[in-house]
This record gives C-alpha cells, sequence and structure tokens, in this order.
C-alpha cells in the first residue's frame, strides 16, 4: 500500500498517531481504540491476520505478574470496607489533629500511609474526601484548598509501594517490578514532604481555629486500634525485599491479610457485605486487563514497525543528552498526561519512549518511576483528572472548585518533577542501597 510516498513503517505511525486521536476524540472505549489501532497498523504493514490479532489479545492479560492487579484492587476496596482506612485517618487526627491546620497534615499523613497499602490513586482519594471532607468543610476550612489537596495526596499511592501503575508499567516494558517498587519509596515521602510544605505556604492567608489537643494516653489507644493497619505495608515491602515473596504474591498477601482484617479482628464486615467488594474489584479489573489485551495489539505493531527506532532518528542529537531528553520526553509525558488516564498513558506510550531512553543511557528503573510519576500528576491536570472528579463527585461540588483549590499543589509537583531531570541521583542512589 503506498500512502503520500511514506514507507509502511511511517505509515504505521501515522494510522497510530491519527488512529487514537480519532477514536478517543469520538469517545470509544480505549481499550477498543487500541486493538482498532493495532489492527490498522497490521493492514498497513501487510501483517494482517485475524489470528495474529486474537493471540495477541489473550498475550495481553496471559501474564503472571498482572495477577497482581485485581488483588491489590481487591485489597484497597476490603480496607475500605473493613476499617482500616479510617483507623489510619483515626491516629493521624489524635497526632496532628490539633496543629492549626492539622486535618491538612492529616491528610497528607494518611495518604502516605495509605499509599504504601492499596497501590490505587482512586481508591486512595476516595477514602481520604470521604473521611476528611466533610469534616473540614465542617471546621470552616476552604472547600476549594482541601479538595485540591486530598486529590494531590491521593496520586502519592501509585508511586509507593505496592503500585498497580508499576506492575503494569513492569509487564508491559519487561522491568524489574520489584525494581520499581522499590525505586517509589524515596519519591514519595518526598512528595508528602513537598505537600506539607505548599499545605504550609497555603495556610498564610487562611484563619483556622486550634483543635483540642488529644491526651497522650488517648493517642496512644487510638494508635494501638491502627496497629493491624500499621503492621500490613511491612509485611508487603519488607517480604518483597526480604525475597519472602514476589509482588504478585504480595498482591495476594495484602488481599488475604485485608480480609482476616476487615472480618475477624476488626469485625466492621459481615460476609454478606462480601459480594459487593469483589463486584467492584471485578468490574475494575475487567476495565484494566481489557485495556492490558488491547495494548498488547497495538504494542505488537509498534515492534514491528520500529516506532522507536523512527522516533530516535527523528529526535537527534537529544539522544546524546539524557536529561535533556528526559526534560523533553517528561514536557511530552504532562501534554499526554491532560487528556489521558495514567493506565492508557502506559500501555500505549511506555513501549515506545522507554527504548530511547535507553538507547540515550537513562536507568530503566528511573525511566518508569519519572514515566510514572508524571502520569500520575497528570490525575490532577485538567481537563481528565480523573482524581479530581472523584474529589468533586464526593464532596458534591464543582470540579471547577477542585481544579481552583489543586493549583498550589500541582506547581510543588511540577518542582519535584523537575529537580528529579536534573538531579536523577535522588532516585537512583537510594535504589542502589536498598537492592
Amino acid at each position: 500500500m503506498d500512502f503520500l510516498g511514506l514507507t509502511p513503517e511511517a505509515q504505521a505511525f501515522v494510522v497510530f498517531c491519527v488512529g487514537m486521536l480519532v477514536l478517543m476524540g469520538i469517545g470509544m472505549n480505549m481499550g477498543l481504540a487500541l486493538v482498532l489501532t493495532g489492527a490498522g497498523m497490521a493492514w498497513v504493514l501487510g501483517f494482517w491476520d485475524a489470528q495474529l490479532l486474537a493471540q495477541n489479545l489473550v498475550g495481553g492479560v496471559d501474564s503472571f505478574a498482572l495477577l497482581a492487579v485485581p488483588f491489590f484492587v481487591l485489597a484497597g476496596e476490603l480496607m475500605n470496607a473493613g476499617g482500616i482506612s479510617r483507623r489510619i485517618i483515626d491516629m493521624a487526627q489524635a497526632w496532628v489533629g490539633h496543629v492549626r491546620g492539622g486535618l491538612g497534615y492529616v491528610a497528607i499523613g494518611a495518604a502516605v500511609l495509605m499509599a504504601s497499602m492499596s497501590g490505587s490513586a482512586l481508591a486512595d482519594t476516595a477514602a481520604l474526601a470521604t473521611i476528611l471532607l466533610p469534616m473540614m468543610r465542617d471546621r470552616g476550612y476552604p472547600l476549594h484548598t482541601s479538595g485540591g489537596l486530598l486529590a494531590s495526596g491521593g496520586i502519592i499511592a501509585p508511586i509507593i509501594p505496592p503500585s498497580m501503575p508499576f506492575v503494569i508499567y513492569g509487564v508491559t516494558t519487561n522491568t524489574s517490578i520489584s525494581a520499581l517498587f522499590l525505586s517509589g519509596i524515596v519519591p514519595g515521602l518526598i512528595m508528602g514532604a513537598g505537600l506539607i510544605l505548599a499545605w504550609r505556604w497555603v495556610l498564610r492567608d487562611i484563619d483556622l481555629p486550634a483543635e483540642p489537643k488529644v491526651p497522650l494516653a488517648e493517642r496512644l489507644k487510638i494508635t494501638g486500634r491502627a496497629f493491624w493497619a500499621l503492621l500490613m505495608p511491612l509485611i508487603i515491602i519488607g517480604g518483597m525485599k526480604s525475597g519472602v515473596f514476589t509482588p504478585t504474591e504480595a498482591a495476594v498477601v495484602a488481599a488475604m491479610y485485608a480480609l482476616v482484617v476487615a472480618l475477624f479482628i476488626h469485625r466492621e464486615m459481615r460476609l454478606a457485605e462480601l459480594l459487593p467488594v469483589l463486584v467492584n474489584a471485578g468490574r475494575t479489573t475487567a476495565v484494566v486487563m481489557f485495556l492490558c489485551a488491547g495494548a498488547q495489539v497495538a504494542s505488537y505493531m509498534i515492534t514491528l514497525a520500529d516506532l522507536p527506532g523512527v522516533l530516535t532518528g527523528w529526535l537527534g542529537g537529544l539522544v546524546e543528552s539524557p536529561r535533556l531528553l528526559m526534560a523533553v520526553m517528561m514536557i511530552v509525558l504532562v501534554l499526554i498526561g491532560t487528556a489521558l488516564d495514567l493506565t492508557p498513558t502506559i500501555l500505549i506510550f511506555a513501549p515506545v519512549m522507554l527504548p530511547i531512553a535507553v538507547k540515550a543511557g537513562i536507568d530503566p528503573v528511573y525511566f518508569g518511576l519519572m514515566f510514572v510519576l508524571n502520569g500520575a500528576i497528570g490525575l490532577i491536570t485538567p481537563p481528565v483528572g480523573t482524581v479530581l472528579n472523584v474529589v468533586a463527585g464526593v464532596g458534591r461540588m464543582p470540579l471547577a472548585q477542585v481544579i481552583r483549590g489543586v493549583n498550589p499543589f500541582l506547581i510543588t509537583y511540577a518542582l519535584i518533577l523537575a529537580l528529579f531531570v536534573v538531579f536523577p541521583q535522588i532516585v537512583t542512589a537510594p535504589l542502589v542501597w536498598m537492592r
């Protein structure tokens, strides 16, 4: 097939870009859009074969590592239903709730702790907003600022292990999931520290009453109630670091641990309430898995068309300057993140960008961390801003109000991202030590 004198590989690139833009523009399901785009690329490359497409669809979900997805999703659902999330928030409130603007610090601390258990930005944000947003409203906190802070805290979940996006990235790009998990610990803590500084800056112009200080005995009692919740990340991260279980097995351990705690220790969930939890987890898993299946079709054709090689040729001298190349890629991903959710961004663009980064001498684990971090920031970036929509829905507030409130924290994350680009050692040095 001859189209404007382009080579088949260039034609495939055009089909990929134009096809995704058109299909997303008409509102087609992302997984189906990936399948159709991959089929179009197969046609122009001369590899059209329905059986080949079917094999790639099955191959996209036929992965042991992807078993972590449904179990991490289930763990997040069980945490919310079984009182684990609420106990984390209660503990944070007992220790820092009396400080001026204390509920903001509670939100940040709880976000970091919950991120080390579920790995889902949407689940963590929903839990934080459901519990804390009404409390912040009742105590006179500006609603837009509160919503923006809760949304910003929720996106720490994809960075601190266990992280579902890291699992998907690792499977998609054949990168070590364990190494990706370890790479997210320090950046996740830096994100939490950045939010604390940003919240302190926001508080300058807000007059908030101080809450009564909780007596030490009561603090210890509340912390004791959160013991089983605090033990969960230690078991997950410690088990993976010591080699007792793989990241996939860690997901199963997390789900079973949350189930046992919810049913038999906290006793805040009955067996009859387990079915809705399983249904919600199943729905989320089905969406993610169909995206993975469709992405495998497109990814296979991207490999045949050698799109990374085509883009490497276009980038020219940028490949010789790793930091400049990383900066350019992050800018591109910022633009992509405003239009796509995190999972589709990983599935579509990670297989294209990673070979270019590796050719430039960029560590694949470091690039994976930066890729997921950028995509996570896209969750609080309009117009899509999935996490922003969660906060707006839970708080029954206009989306524009949440967008206005998230701006100071979005700027903070942008500065952190730039810091990691300029000084990659912040990510790579601790990773070497933790390995």
